[in-house]
């Protein structure tokens, strides 16, 4: 890890243990330091934030499965089908099948592959390429 992204979602999870192993084994992120309940990860320019839930976490509402309602986190990725290939061979569930979607930005069209995953915790993963 080069430098500190200026924006680095932290996700409270049930399980610190289960979600490390699927966001280092299966989505391909590298486990940059650990401490206890706390882990910080990178996959190519994207930092990640994960943080056991405990009484003292800075949580607006008690937590209730699946979390992250109304959000995605949308993730450019060095190797969307890659990841998407792994995912299938775990059987991992997969919330949006990898596809091609565009995007309009005034005239210009944006072309994307992506898929949409949900982590163990429900929140939900948009990785593109």
């Amino acid at each position: 890890m080069e430098e500190w992204a200026a924006l680095v979602p932290e996700l409270m999870v049930s399980d610190l243990a289960r979600s490390l192993d699927v966001y280092t084994r299966l989505f391909g992120f590298t486990l940059n330091y650990t401490r206890p309940g706390f882990a910080y990860l990178s996959l190519g320019r994207l930092q990640w934030m994960l943080e056991q839930v405990h009484d003292k976490a800075w949580m607006t509402g008690p937590l209730t499965p699946p979390y992250g309602r109304g959000i995605n986190f949308q993730m450019q990725v060095p190797d969307v089908r890659a990841i998407y290939d792994r995912l299938l061979a775990e059987k991992y569930p997969i919330f949006v099948p990898l596809g091609t979607t565009v995007y309009l930005e005034g005239e210009t069209e944006h072309r994307q592959h992506e898929f949409l995953v949900q982590d163990p915790d429900g929140y939900l993963l948009r990785f593109t390429d």
